[in-house]
């Protein structure tokens, strides 16, 4: 009798649900051991799953670049301490803790005492997924470091490893020579080449930090130690405020709130609004930098100022392009709900478009001018949460409810490609939920066609809104790419979005049946090509180009528009 199998992509979509039905589990418990029973369905679903960000996670060796990817991602120290509390904002802000940012998330963190670590959560259950996850991969490879470095049950060590515990210990400043000593030893407990651990060793140095990836490495593997000889296991807890307010929208409601008051203040509230979801720069220096950096824009036409304007070294030429825009319209709103998303409002009734690339009727009055609301990135499920508070009617002090005259929604981000490579351009028709049958096919008002003037490779067609980017593997999105879905990228915030729009739009009535939407993305990596994940490192510079042009092409329609 033919028993049917489940293809590698049914396997793996069903190793991401049982992650989620298993985090959402412990989340609700309270509290578990990562590395214990209670972690165990995370640790087995992980390891089958073999996310492309991890790399080589399943193998015996040390996976070095899905390290690197994560220690960017959680806060400094982490890997020093056994317990990790997870928390909402509990005013630590006020206490005499430093926050702890990690480099590449924003999410604030504080050290407590040399063995507890607490994570504020913010930005919704998404969040919490990509906190645990980074985790979970984390405690695996301090467990391989352990099987690597132990020799017996009595807790004796191999001689590398007590050369790296006594220069961790110690402090020590080593020479070059006293440097490839080390990078020799740790190449073998790592089970990597001498030029890997290396490599890694200089991409996780600072100037502040020249070890520390010697350090990561010996607190992991310290830690694992701990657990296997002294029975001291790591325990992450969620605090009992947390799992209060998760999903009640608590931070969106102050972040929308504090927007509308601003427009309040200034008399803004009955003007066209057209909100924008993009980065802190390039709707402001699409408007304002040819204005005020006349002499720099004749020297470099088009995108080319731009690119300049993107170099490190020209941070005073950033600088005098906010401090002008400031003068003519720019109201910079900075976060203070624990969102994490900043806020430009730009009143078009105060810039001089002479000196623009865009231009508006001269028939519009200055009360009919658009206002362009430009709020930064959201995190996964935060995009539903934030943009369907700010689509809310504003109820002002005295309790009179007004009603925003919103006309266009623009989202604009870095995604996963499944055709192309880094840069390129993705113009969604529709976006598929993972894990879910919902989908969410709407008009897109920027065409492939608005795109593929710039010299850059333009995809159309529909996108995967996943549950979190560090869960991917190759098998599920080849089918998403390959089968009737035809999906030619990933993402994590398109249908969260688009859920706020249609409740909004078709639903609530609160905005208009009308409102355009624009989707467009650029490639920040191709998961399903080794070396090209996110674990591969940043766009440097390439983004710049695929940034521009769309925020070009959004910024046309909506001054066409009006």
């Amino acid at each position: 009798m033919n028993t049917l199998k489940p293809t590698k992509s049914q396997e793996s979509s069903n190793a991401i649900e049982r992650m989620y039905t298993a985090m959402r589990h412990l989340f609700n418990r309270g509290f578990y051991k990562p590395m214990g029973v209670s972690g165990e369905t995370l640790r087995e679903s992980l390891l089958l799953l073999r996310p492309e960000i991890y790399g080589s996670i399943a193998d015996q060796n040390i996976e070095l670049d899905g390290l690197l990817y994560v220690i960017e991602r959680l806060p400094e120290g982490i890997e020093e301490c056994q317990f990790i509390n997870l928390t909402s904002d509990e005013g630590y802000k006020d206490s005499h803790f430093k926050p702890i940012i990690p480099e590449k998330r924003r999410r604030n963190c504080y050290r407590i005492d040399k063995n507890q670590m607490n994570i504020e959560i913010t930005r919704g259950r998404s969040d919490i997924y990509d906190v645990l996850t980074h985790l979970t991969f984390l405690f695996i490879e301090s467990h391989k470091i352990k099987n690597n470095i132990l020799i017996d049950e009595e807790g004796v060590t191999i001689r590398e490893w007590m050369h790296l515990e006594d220069v961790v210990i110690n402090n020590k400043k080593l020479s070059d020579n006293e440097r490839e000593v080390l990078i020799t030893h740790l190449a073998n407990i790592l089970g990597r080449t001498f030029i890997e651990v290396k490599n890694i060793t200089n991409s996780f140095s600072t100037k502040e930090n020249p070890n520390k990836f010697f350090s990561c490495i010996f607190w992991m593997g310290k830690l694992a130690l701990n657990e296997t000889l002294h029975n001291k296991k790591r325990t992450i807890v969620f605090s009992s405020s947390l799992r209060e307010r998760i999903g009640h929208h608590i931070y969106g409601e102050k972040w929308a709130h504090r927007i509308k008051e601003v427009l309040d203040k200034n008399n803004l509230l009955k003007r066209p609004i057209h909100i924008i979801s993009a980065n802190m720069h390039s709707v402001m220096n699409s408007i304002y930098a040819p204005i005020f950096l006349t002499k720099e824009a004749e020297q470099n036409k088009g995108i080319a100022l731009f690119e300049l304007l993107s170099n490190k070294e020209n941070i005073a030429l950033q600088k005098r392009v906010k401090e002008q825009a400031s003068k003519k319209g720019l109201i910079y709103v900075k976060d203070t709900s624990g969102t994490n998303i900043n806020v430009q409002i730009i009143d078009t009734a105060k810039i001089d478009f002479e000196a623009s690339e865009y231009s508006l009727s001269s028939k519009l009055t200055d009360d009919k001018k658009p206002i362009i609301i430009v709020m930064d990135y959201a995190f996964g499920e935060q995009a539903f949460e934030t943009l369907d508070e700010l689509l809310k009617p504003y109820v002002s002090n005295q309790a009179v409810s007004h009603h925003l005259n919103v006309e266009s929604v623009s989202i604009m981000g870095k995604a996963g490609i499944l055709q192309g490579g880094k840069g390129d351009i993705m113009i969604p028709s529709a976006h598929i939920f993972e894990g879910t049958a919902d989908n969410y096919p709407f008009t897109n008002e920027l065409k492939k066609e608005d795109l593929e003037g710039f010299g850059l490779n333009v995809y159309e067609g529909s996108m995967v809104t996943v549950l979190g980017t560090s869960l991917q593997n190759k098998d599920l999105l080849e089918f998403f790419h390959k089968s009737t879905w035809r999906a030619i990228g990933l993402e994590m915030e398109g249908a969260h979005y688009q859920k706020a729009i249609q409740s909004a739009s078709k639903i609530r009535g609160n905005i208009s049946e009308n409102v355009k939407v624009r989707y467009a993305y650029y490639a920040s990596d191709n998961p399903l090509e080794t070396g090209s994940t996110l674990a591969s490192g940043g766009l440097g510079t390439t983004g710049v180009k695929p940034t521009y042009a769309i925020t070009q092409k959004i910024l046309e329609q909506i001054f066409k528009s009006e």
